[in-house]
């Protein structure tokens, strides 16, 4: 929803676009909430090709934090639900080889930095620091098993069917399921929701084999620290990864094809963070592509060119990290059985109501939008509320993001750039970490807040901030974006001191003009 919605939300008001077409006791005893929404409800279980398909309401492939969370959800609702998940554990991406490794490992890394470099300002004197990367990476992956396991009991809390297999569509309401463990399975269901996620973009030249060329999967588990990482992608999977292996030892070099890093961020916040990871040890090559990548006895040997052409030029790495994005994975989904087609992007085409065609939806990283875990578990929510009649509402434009290194940067809403393309006449209200009181305490006074509010009506149009913590405080301005708050609600909101929080608070009274410690 674009800067217009918001004000067709203020006439309408968030809470009417809440409410459900199910009446309290409409159920009937023994009904699903898709025969009391109006939805074709499942037939009997049907024999093909001497095969036994079992029937379900609502049948999920795809088991990460779109897919997982759209079962329980359907599960919770009164839906007979199973979920299809390929890789044997559930999570997708965000959990196995993303989101939660990914921060496992920038923390302890940090603690590192802060063991060998940090501690010494604030009159910790320690010595005889040592790496153990196979116990970082140990820690890693226990917080990984953990919480596989934690999905798998909610599962069977909620009674959700768990299929491990690939699942693919064989016409309407049928999905095949090449079961992990050899054979196969026929599901039939009146609902199919699609959450299969992402995959890693292929870099053209430079054929990923896990191990001296990794994609963000491989630089989660190499075996030694790298003395010279290369980066191919300015993006925030790329700079978190860096960010890791720069505080263990590497020396880090970052190739972008743009002349800038973070693509789609405040340019004036990615400024402020390149100069940040410059001063930490990161070398930047912008408006430079990787022409090719070559395997030598010790490593790579990368060729480099201007992005807008000119002379080559090689330089030796131990590892390289392709981290270019990332591309939906449809593949072998039997979308066209249904009569699906996807865009010149690879995505699954949908209507507000997350419907591909009849009885199929999409959710995710395969649909249009962020491919964000968070943005995904949101739809996969509002989906099946709809599927049982109900109106829930998400608004796109107080989706946060975050990347977490350190200093994180967090934004929700639309940037300066977006607010000048769009012809919105906007007001900036700015504050720095360094006159925050427990910035200033505990040493992290890199960055700010900066809130974006609309000049006439001085409602909260977006907000960026570059600081300690960044990631946890960004949620109150999301909610403020939720609630279609000004930039006075939030300055006149009473924050506690001394906390970093109140350096947002002190953004939105610059607004007008009128903070009070700068």
């Amino acid at each position: 929803m674009g800067l217009a919605g918001w004000f067709r939300r203020l006439r309408g008001g968030a809470a009417a676009m809440r409410t459900t077409t199910v009446e309290p006791g409409a159920l009937a005893a023994g009904a699903s909430p898709a025969s009391a929404a109006g939805a074709p409800m499942t037939a009997p279980a049907t024999q093909r090709e001497g095969r036994m398909a079992d029937r379900f309401d609502v049948v999920v492939i795809g088991g990460g934090p779109g897919g997982y969370v759209a079962a329980i959800k359907a599960a919770q609702l009164g839906f007979k639900t199973a979920c299809v998940e390929k890789r044997g554990a559930l999570g997708g991406t965000c959990l196995n080889v993303g989101c939660i490794p990914s921060k496992a490992l920038l923390h302890s890394s940090e603690l590192y930095e802060e063991a060998t470099n940090g501690m010494a300002a604030h009159g910790v004197k320690v010595q005889g620091v040592e790496l153990d990367l196979a116990a970082m990476l140990g820690h890693k992956d226990k917080a990984v098993k953990e919480l596989i396991q934690g999905i798998e009991f909610l599962f069977k809390k909620n009674k959700v069917s768990y299929v491990k297999g690939h699942g693919r569509l064989a016409g309407a309401g049928r999905v095949e399921v090449a079961l992990a463990d050899g054979g196969s399975r026929d599901l039939e269901a009146a609902h199919v929701v699609i959450a299969t996620g992402s995959d890693v973009m292929a870099l053209p030249g430079a054929p990923i084999d896990e191990e001296r060329v990794v994609s963000s999967t491989g630089a989660l588990d190499l075996p030694e620290v790298p003395k010279r990482l290369l980066v191919v992608g300015g993006g925030y999977i790329g700079l978190e990864m860096g960010t890791v292996w720069r505080r263990l030892g590497a020396e880090v070099t970052v190739v972008e094809f743009l002349d800038r890093i973070t693509p789609g961020m405040d340019a004036e916040v990615a400024q402020q963070f390149q100069r940040i990871l410059k001063r930490q040890g990161f070398t930047f090559k912008l408006g430079t592509k990787v022409t090719g990548v070559e395997r030598t006895d010790g490593g790579c040997r990368v060729t480099t060119e201007p992005a807008g052409g000119g002379d080559a030029d090689s330089h030796d790495f131990d590892v390289v990290l392709v981290a270019i994005g990332r591309r939906p994975y449809t593949d072998d989904l039997g979308l066209e059985t249904v009569g699906v087609q996807v865009d010149n992007k690879g995505r699954i085409p949908i209507d507000d109501h997350f419907k591909a065609t009849d009885g199929v939806y999409a959710i995710g990283d395969v649909v249009e939008g962020p491919m964000l875990a968070h943005k995904a578990e949101d739809e996969a929510v509002a989906c099946v509320e709809m599927l049982a009649g109900q109106k829930p509402h998400l608004d796109y434009d107080a989706i946060p993001a975050v990347i977490y290194t350190a200093p994180e940067i967090a934004y929700v809403g639309k940037n300066e750039e977006q607010l000048k393309e769009a012809g919105v006449d906007y007001k900036v209200g700015k504050f720095p970490f360094q006159a925050n009181s427990r910035a200033k305490s505990v040493g992290r006074t890199d960055g700010f807040v900066k809130v974006l509010a609309d000049r006439e009506t001085d409602r909260v149009l977006g907000c960026h901030i570059i600081g300690e913590d960044a990631g946890t405080m960004i949620s109150e301005l999301a909610l403020a974006l939720e609630f279609g708050a000004s930039s006075e609600d939030v300055a006149r909101t009473c924050h506690p001191h001394p906390t970093l929080s109140e350096a947002v608070k002190e953004a939105a009274m610059a607004v007008t003009g009128k903070p009070i410690h700068a």
